[in-house]
């Protein structure tokens, strides 16, 4: 039981992997997927925050601002949730979109820079702003606190696992550096023996060059390393030598550099999970990839350990997943007529024959003329009526094509109300059902959603995009004083729509 989410982090467990490494040695993962966000960024954005708290740098109140690819960001949305600080990130535009989103459900605001100024023009704007806004700037690149949570925790953690056998060899790729500055640091001097191996790109042999990287009269990176070119593993590899990178190298802390083709690493990542059971993102099938051309040269017997920095759902929308398919592929086709139920192409079945009735049956409801009772018209009618909020939308919580119409009218910033009638609310003598039958006299249509503009009935889902796609939508909202905000050209309203829905 724990005081609150920060108290979880850390403290990853360390798996085998059975099928991917060679014979006779021994190849284990710390699976850093088990932080409560779901990386190894947990741990530095803890640090850095009761760091700067610690140091009076950071105060109640104020804002969190720092450049990120996303994980670091996530961390410390996480932290800046529970201890009560607004945060900003700058990311540049080209990272997945999915870490856009988990960002901003946590309550950061996700500030994106062009592509093509790579990772220290997402530096850049964060150092801007945090100077123009008197924000707190983390600084993860050379933010001693980074590396420091390594020091407490995850090389404390490996030394603990390893305490009955010899760690022959760690690996790690570097985004920051905290992760290979702190934990070789410890590793170093308490266990001397294990060499320190840093993977990286093939194709932007950045540390591997040799090449010092250029820097400004303040010490900092100026610039883009002439070695980086754009490669494959997000979150690895910055176009710049982060200063936690080069002090771990100037302290004798790498013993050796690998460099991982971005192809193998994405092939790996996804033989992680279908060999291993490991769900985890690119950098980590990176980093086993590192690490299994480090097993090929290693002596039998030999303990080695990689890490996996995070989980697999970051990348749902990058080159790992890209052959994954959405619908059925031919294979589960055969699968699925293989047998007669369930088929989307099977013919439906005859009606099965109705039993004799023992008793006369009771009287069918009339369909055209559904029973109302005064209590459900009275309710409906007050929300139709409701000239401040003209738009009103009758739904279902859980209908796919509800939450269509709904994302419609925010995607055109048209103010609406909502009443869900499978809703707690109105549940108390099935006033939901009773509302629906009012509808359905109404309308003469039984099904949900129905939609009012201005007191005038619509229609349902179909009718209110065929109105938009029309004009009519517009036309009808331009007299209660609304007008739908602008959308990109290529937007295509019936994309929101239940995908499906278009299949044949």
């Amino acid at each position: 039981m724990f005081e609150n989410i920060l108290h979880t982090i850390g403290r990853t467990p360390i798996v085998r992997i059975n099928r991917l490494g060679p014979p006779g040695v021994n190849l284990f993962a710390k699976v850093e997927a088990f932080n409560p966000m779901g990386s190894v960024k947990d741990r530095m954005a803890l640090s850095t925050i009761e760091a700067a708290e610690r140091a009076g740098v950071l105060a109640p109140g104020q804002t969190v601002i720092e450049a990120t690819s996303g994980n670091t960001g996530i961390g410390l949305a996480m932290v800046c949730a529970v201890k009560g600080y607004a945060l900003v990130v700058t990311m540049s535009e080209n990272f997945s979109i999915e870490r856009r989103k988990v960002l901003r459900f946590l309550g950061a605001k996700v500030v994106l820079t062009p592509a093509e100024l790579k990772g220290s023009g997402m530096l850049a704007k964060a150092e801007e702003l945090a100077a123009a806004h008197d924000w707190f700037l983390v600084r993860q690149f050379e933010n001693e606190a980074n590396a420091e949570a390594h020091v407490r925790t995850t090389a404390e953690e490996i030394l603990a696992d390893f305490a009955d056998r010899r760690l022959d060899a760690f690996v790690t790729g570097y985004g920051t550096g905290g992760t290979l500055k702190g934990t070789s640091r410890v590793l170093r001097e308490r266990s001397p023996h294990t060499r320190i191996v840093v993977c990286e790109p093939d194709n932007s042999p950045v540390l591997g060059s040799g090449i010092p990287q250029p820097k400004g009269a303040d010490g900092r990176p100026d610039g883009s390393h002439p070695s980086f070119r754009p490669h494959l593993m997000q979150g690895w590899s910055p176009d710049f030598i982060p200063r936690l990178v080069e002090d771990a190298r100037a302290a004798g802390q790498v013993d050796d550099i690998v460099a991982v083709d971005g192809n193998r690493a994405l092939e790996v990542t996804r033989q992680l999970a279908r060999q291993e059971g490991i769900f985890c993102g690119v950098s980590g099938g990176a980093t086993l990839a590192g690490a299994l051309d480090v097993a090929a040269g290693s002596p039998e017997g030999s303990n080695i350990l990689c890490m996996l920095p995070d989980t697999g759902e970051r990348y749902l929308t990058t080159p790992v997943f890209e052959d994954v398919p959405v619908e059925m592929t031919e294979e589960e086709l055969a699968i699925s007529r293989s047998t007669s139920g369930g088929r989307f192409d099977a013919p439906k079945p005859a009606p099965a024959p109705q039993p004799v009735a023992t008793a006369p049956p009771e009287p069918e409801p009339d369909p055209e003329h559904p029973a109302v009772d005064a209590e459900a018209e009275r309710v409906a009618r007050e929300a139709i009526d409701d000239l401040d909020t003209p738009v009103v939308l009758f739904a279902l919580e859980w209908c796919e094509f509800c939450w269509a119409v709904r994302k419609l009218f925010r995607k055109l910033d048209i103010p609406f109300r909502s009443l869900d009638l499978d809703s707690v609310a109105f549940q108390e003598g099935d006033l939901g059902g009773r509302i629906r039958a009012f509808l359905h006299r109404d309308t003469g249509a039984p099904t949900i959603p129905q939609i009012y503009i201005g007191g005038a009935h619509l229609g349902g889902a179909s009718d209110l995009f065929e109105a938009y796609g029309s004009g009519e939508l517009a036309r009808r909202l331009a007299p209660l004083g609304l007008t739908p905000a602008p959308v990109e050209t290529d937007f295509e309203a019936r994309s929101l729509l239940p995908g499906w829905l278009h299949k044949r």
